[in-house]
Formats: C-alpha cells, structure tokens, sequence
C-alpha cells in the first residue's frame, strides 16, 4: 500500500492561494493515477482533481476549474494542487489517494491522513 501524506494546508483569507503537496517515501509515486478530495463538515466527500501517472492529463471538478491546478513533479516524489482565488466555500480537509482515472477521478485507494485549509476573513 501507498503512505501518503498531505501538506500545505493552513488558514488563508478570501482571495488567497495555497498550495497542497501529497507524497510518499514508501515507493514511486509515479506510476499511480492520483487524486485530490475534501470533506468539509457535515458534508461528504468531493472529488476536487486528478492526475494520471504520466502526468498528461487531468480532470477537475467544475467547482474548481479555473482556480485549481493539479500537477507532479517526478523528481521530489510529490503531486502538487495549486489553489488561487480561494473562498470560504472552499473551506474543507484536503485528501490524496489512488484513484482510477477517466472522466472522473473515483477513489481507489490508500487516503492520506489529510491536511486542513480554512478560507475566512
């Protein structure tokens, strides 16, 4: 199984940007499909974006597009989720997990712990 670990969260203002890093010293991350989800309270879990292994193509929840950029860098091991234009909306526990990629990004496997981004003035 992957051990994936979430960072980049924190608490940021209307209009701000952060960006989320998920990785793993348990193996290559590079070869897996990978997803970004969140979960606010009281609310189920969303898909946000995804990344195929190679790293040519992505799907983002309509949500988000045109705020949120996923990306992968190969040499650190690490899947990137880029946010700008922040809103309070937004406001959720991010997760990193396999996924299976097509036109969605569904959970396969091996969430992350997650990491906190709170959007507020």
């Amino acid at each position: 199984q992957l051990q994936l670990v979430e960072s980049g969260g924190g608490l940021v203002q209307p209009g701000g940007s952060l960006r989320l890093s998920c990785t793993t010293s348990s193996e290559s991350l590079n070869i897996y499909n990978i997803g970004w989800f969140r979960q606010a309270p009281g609310k189920e879990r969303e898909e946000v974006s995804c990344i195929n292994g190679r790293g040519d193509s992505t799907n983002t929840a309509d949500s988000v597009k045109g705020r949120f950029t996923i990306s992968r860098d190969d040499a650190k091991n690490t899947v990137y989720l880029q946010m700008n234009s922040l809103q309070p909306e937004d406001t959720a526990v991010y997760y990193c997990a396999r996924v299976w990629f097509n036109s969605r990004c569904t959970y396969r496997s091996d969430w992350g712990q997650g990491t906190q981004v709170t959007v507020s003035s």
